[in-house]
């Protein structure tokens, strides 16, 4: 199943679209982001999809400080790029003060991790970290298992306006390395292919 997009109003504002996204009742399951003004509602991720992410996550773990979490489907918001995200993993520090149950502001994490599905890869690979760059967000890794030379991964950092550096690519199989404040090595060849 594919990615269903639905828009009341182009020119709506960033309030008008977060209380249309809050107060919806969406299909359960589905993952629900507003993605360049648009909201997108998608099925849930697949199984090697959300083994992937549990890999990374288990590692994860072993290096981050205690005052930080991982959170697999927390909103974070950029309101500057009409975004309301939810990355398939988001390392930030726990707060005990948030504006909103249902977000954070993106700018807070420290790290997001995205696993490309098939139907939605562009968002992905072009708008998502668009709007993470313009947050701030110091890392963005991308573990793409449907790129067009072959699944891979590659970690993104240096954020400038709307566009980060890429800082490595491992093909799957290949290890890649997370810098601090993890300093991190992750065996790409564990996890599952398309």
């Amino acid at each position: 199943m594919s990615a269903l997009t639905v828009s009341q109003d182009p020119e709506q504002s960033w309030d008008d679209l977060v209380r249309f996204w809050e107060g919806m009742e969406w299909p359960e399951g589905s993952k629900v982001e507003i993605i360049e003004g648009i909201v997108t509602v998608s099925p849930a991720p697949a199984y090697r999809h959300n083994v992937i992410a549990a890999r990374i996550q288990r590692r994860l773990y072993s290096v981050m400080p205690e005052d930080w979490e991982i959170f697999q489907t927390l909103a974070i918001a950029v309101p500057s790029r009409l975004g309301m995200l939810i990355p398939d993993l988001v390392v930030a520090p726990v707060q005990d003060h948030t504006e909103s149950d249902s977000h954070i502001p993106a700018a807070l994490a420290e790290l997001v991790v995205e696993v490309t599905s098939k139907s939605n890869a562009r968002h992905d690979r072009v708008s998502k970290p668009a709007a993470y760059a313009a947050a701030g967000i110091p890392l963005y890794l991308l573990v793409d298992r449907w790129a067009p030379d072959g699944p891979a991964a590659t970690l993104y950092g240096e954020p400038k306006g709307d566009v980060y550096r890429p800082l490595t690519t491992a093909k799957f199989g290949e290890p890649i390395k997370i810098p601090a404040p993890f300093d991190l090595v992750i065996d790409t060849g564990e996890f599952p292919v398309t």
